[in-house]
């Protein structure tokens, strides 16, 4: 069987790249006490992480107009604690690989550019696009962006995301998707969203697209 014939992979930050998941919980209830929505209980996380984004604001009773202020401070304190942040196990290596294929590399996130950047360390020097500070559903045009950066067709490109918004982006930007497994979505949200790849660890995705 042939390789996906993909001249560009568009990675998602958090929750694909780095371990900001624990990140996150610490900071999300003095998030919303700050903006006076409601916080999250310890026995709800689970499922929480089976539900989309839109979903989750709605239980957590977030109004839209609220949403960009949160993001901005979220950033801030992305910013803050940078230093702390640390990619998963294998990716430095999946990101050797992949450019060492000849594979062109993106980052499209929500969080801010510099935060990424300093996460990735000597491992950012495979990445060649960056679309950072995407707004939580905006992550469509960003990706038509890197596309048209790279050169390439969107079909030649594989968005690579753990949260079912990603899903949503790659298909409103016309390029595959390929959900990722131990990021904040359980793997069986995920699965419903019908990726054109499912990766339980960063090593598939070399397997799958570079050899």
């Amino acid at each position: 069987m042939s390789r996906p014939p993909y001249r560009l992979i568009a990675f998602d930050f958090d929750g694909t790249l780095a371990d900001t998941f624990p990140w996150f919980g610490s900071v999300l209830n003095g998030v919303a006490d700050r903006y006076r929505f409601r916080r999250v209980e310890t026995h709800e996380v689970e499922r929480l992480r089976s539900l989309s984004a839109r979903a989750i604001i709605q239980e957590l009773g977030i109004p839209a107009w609220k949403m960009p202020l949160i993001a901005r401070h979220m950033r801030a304190l992305a910013v803050r604690d940078a230093d702390g942040i640390r990619l998963f196990p294998g990716v430095p290596e999946m990101l050797v690989a992949l450019d060492a294929a000849g594979i062109g590399l993106a980052v499209v996130s929500s969080n801010g550019e510099a935060t990424v950047r300093r996460a990735l360390g000597e491992s950012g020097a495979h990445i060649r696009h960056y679309a950072c500070g995407a707004s939580l559903f905006g992550k469509a045009r960003h990706l038509r962006a890197v596309a048209r950066q790279a050169g390439v067709s969107r079909g030649a490109m594989l968005a690579v995301g753990d949260e079912i918004r990603d899903a949503e982006a790659a298909a409103k930007a016309g390029c595959a998707f390929g959900a990722v497994a131990w990021g904040y979505t359980e793997r069986a949200a995920l699965q419903a969203q019908a990726p054109a790849h499912l990766f339980g660890e960063p090593g598939d995705i070399v397997e799958a697209v570079a050899y």
